[in-house]
């Protein structure tokens, strides 16, 4: 923290620049109401310029009408430029409106505003109590004394039976109301933290995309150099220590059984009484499906890193076989010239061929072939009854027909989409063909699976009910 530091950055850094700005309440109160309170990842243009164009007019009904003369455009496309950093402007895939996501810089300068009001209860026995189990789990986790371990199970284990113990005798402990206030503040700014942390991981996801993008537009050496350095990345980013820690989170947060127990748990705690004196935020009741949400935006910006490589290659592929075709048409064009006439001389040479040796010690042994050994055994009669409906309810797909219903359908046409391909051939086996098709779409490289445009099927079952699903748009290509 030397003077040449912060003067750095409080010129270059935006969130410094957002606290000392002019119209810093303007822009902060709107941001902190459309983003962060509303947990909004992204928003399309024509939906921020409405809601600023509401919050402008409510500011000038209290200020006057010279307050803030500027538009809702203007001042979405000032705070956005590369000088202030305070909104991300970018445009999603299949979409030619604008999109705004907040940055991480900007974020991180409300969140520190926030944290200078008030607090209604300010607690410091869940913060000691964390720091104790953090150094334990470190102490613990890096022992390697087999008997120091079991020794610390052994007294973690009489612990639990003591208080057992005082269960069974009818000694039941509760929790104090400050020492609920406190842990509860504790859950709720850390839950809170980690969707500020889904915003940064993905801005340095977005980072990536932008290096790559401009990487491939300007390479110019082979492509197994370019895969190299790319895929040399990739794996530096997953095998850090904050991609470990991030596909760990990942991992424990897409287990079901968690997801079911991290529901219970808050309705329970967010119904006691000294819990509802403190008037939490209601959204706190779903912050893990946030946490959901905001994980599926940082995997999505992964998977378009993919596809940059993927069209990167293909269309490498199509220069280089159109390069070779050029090259044979040349040598194609050349031998019809000089038919007629051909050269007198030697006009290509070739290497003097040599005999091909091959030491007897080379070669390999003679390996005798296994005979099977027949077991003369007496063939014993089943007295069991085995039920065979389970055979007979088997359900095959062929997937060579579903191919041919996929090449018919693209004889008279460019492309066809999986809901007209169902219409000239209907689902005969309900939703495992359904899902043969899709599988069908995820090996063509030629198919296209829209994510952005959803689309809705229907089918009648062999009993005669009404299916229907949703799924995104499948495409099938010429």
């Amino acid at each position: 923290m030397d003077f040449a530091t912060l003067e750095t950055l409080r010129q270059k850094h935006p969130a410094w620049r957002l606290l000392v700005v002019d119209h810093a309440p303007l822009i902060i109160s709107f941001l902190h109401g459309v983003f962060l309170e509303a947990n909004a990842r992204s928003l399309p243009q024509r939906e921020l310029v409405l809601r600023l164009e509401d919050h402008l007019h409510a500011l000038r009904e209290r200020l006057g009408e010279d307050a803030f003369p500027r538009t809702a455009e203007a001042y979405l496309e000032e705070w956005a430029a590369n000088g202030r950093g305070w909104l991300r402007k970018f445009y999603p895939p299949d979409t030619d409106e604008p999109h705004f996501d907040l940055t991480p810089a900007a974020e991180r300068a409300i969140r520190w505003l926030v944290q200078l009001t008030e607090r209604p209860f300010v607690g410091t026995e869940s913060r000691l109590l964390t720091i104790f189990d953090l150094l334990k789990q470190m102490t613990e986790g890096t022992e390697v004394d087999p008997q120091a371990r079991l020794a610390e199970l052994e007294r973690r284990k009489g612990e639990l039976e003591a208080e057992m113990e005082r269960l069974r005798a009818g000694h039941l402990e509760l929790m104090d109301e400050s020492a609920i206030k406190d842990r509860f503040q504790q859950m709720a700014d850390t839950a809170r933290g980690l969707l500020s942390d889904f915003r940064e991981l993905e801005h340095s996801f977005h980072e990536l995309d932008r290096v790559l993008r401009e990487r491939i537009a300007t390479w110019e050496g082979s492509k197994g150099e370019l895969l190299e350095a790319v895929f040399g990345e990739r794996d530096a980013i997953s095998g850090s220590d904050q991609g470990r820690s991030f596909r760990a989170f990942w991992d424990f947060l897409m287990s079901p059984a968690r997801q079911e127990e991290l529901t219970l748990q808050l309705e329970r705690v967010l119904a006691h009484p000294a819990v509802r004196a403190l008037h939490p935020d209601p959204r706190l009741t779903r912050i893990h499906f946030d946490w959901l949400e905001a994980g599926e935006h940082t995997q999505r910006t992964v998977a378009r890193l993919s596809e940059q490589l993927r069209r990167y290659l293909d269309d490498r592929a199509w220069l280089e076989n159109r390069r070779i075709m050029q090259l044979l048409r040349g040598i194609e064009q050349h031998a019809l010239a000089v038919r007629a006439h051909p050269p007198g001389r030697a006009f290509m040479e070739l290497e003097e061929p040599a005999p091909a040796m091959e030491l007897p010690l080379e070669r390999p042994l003679f390996s005798p072939p296994s005979r099977p050994r027949m077991v003369d055994a007496s063939v014993l009669e089943a007295t069991e009854e085995i039920p065979a409906e389970a055979l007979f309810q088997q359900t095959f797909i062929d997937k060579a027909q579903l191919r041919e219903n996929v090449r018919h359908a693209l004889r008279a046409r460019e492309q066809v989409s999986l809901a007209e391909l169902l219409q000239e051939h209907p689902l005969q086996h309900g939703l495992a063909e359904l899902v043969a098709y899709l599988s069908l779409a995820v090996e063509d490289r030629h198919a296209a699976v829209e994510e952005a445009q959803p689309q809705t099927l229907f089918w009648t079952d062999a009993r005669g009910c009404m299916r229907r699903a949703v799924l995104p748009l499948v495409r099938f290509h010429r």
